[in-house]
């Protein structure tokens, strides 16, 4: 006759179950692309709803694009420069019938570079564009070469990364936040990207039913071994 599973198997039966779990949250992937901010008033940065491509800013805009490995628009780095026009464009008078839009450029952290290539520094430039000009416009006004994708997804600024466009990193090793999500299309239209599938790389719903009714079998043996005794 089989005897019940004791206390101690189920110890460690569960201690095996929540190692697996653990192996699969840390495998859970980002994606490596441009991101795409606008200056709040001066306050900080808040992620486009946009792509640059279709945002127009006004004259004495900040606009900011961060390259990073990051999950979504929540999880995704902000540029390390804070959104100061005055500063940036100081050096740059007005002109009639031409806008002045403070650009804010951050490469990101050598944790975030793709194999074989190292950030830029963060650096500002001041933008004088026609008044109708896009954040894509004023962009490629102060950093070409800039490289774009099939479906217009902002790849590179001033040529960096040499290669790539919005893929997947299996190990985030980001010194910022990131995750894994798939861009979306808010940041990808001309320009950076965004949120995305919301896969965060952990346990299916399937895989925590399944542990759910090894642990509820494994207990009421238990409980059956102790009343036999």
């Amino acid at each position: 006759m089989r005897r019940p599973l004791g206390t101690a198997a189920l110890l460690l039966l569960v201690g095996a179950v929540l190692t697996v779990l653990g192996a699969g949250g840390a495998q859970a992937a980002g994606y490596r692309y441009w991101s795409f901010w606008e200056g709040d008033g001066g306050k900080g940065w808040t992620y486009a709803t946009q792509g640059p491509s279709l945002v127009r800013p006004d004259d004495g805009a900040v606009q900011g694009f961060r390259f990073s490995v990051s999950e979504d628009s929540q999880d995704s780095a902000r540029p390390r420069r804070a959104p100061d026009f005055g500063t940036v464009c100081a050096a740059t008078p007005a002109k009639d019938g031409l806008k002045r839009v403070a650009v804010v450029i951050d490469p990101g952290t050598p944790a975030d570079a793709p194999d074989g290539e190292k950030p830029s520094a963060l650096r500002a430039a001041c933008a004088q564009v026609a008044p109708d000009a896009s954040a894509a416009e004023a962009l490629a006004s102060v950093a070409k070469p800039l490289r774009y994708d099939s479906a217009a997804m902002l790849c590179a600024i001033s040529g960096y990364p040499r290669s790539g466009c919005g893929e997947q990193v299996a190990d985030r090793g980001s010194d910022e936040a990131t995750g894994a999500a798939e861009p979306s299309a808010a940041n990808e239209d001309a320009g950076a990207a965004g949120s995305g599938d919301g896969d965060s790389g952990g346990p299916s719903a399937g895989v925590l039913t399944g542990v759910g009714a090894v642990l509820v079998l494994g207990l009421a043996a238990v409980l059956q071994a102790r009343r036999r005794r």
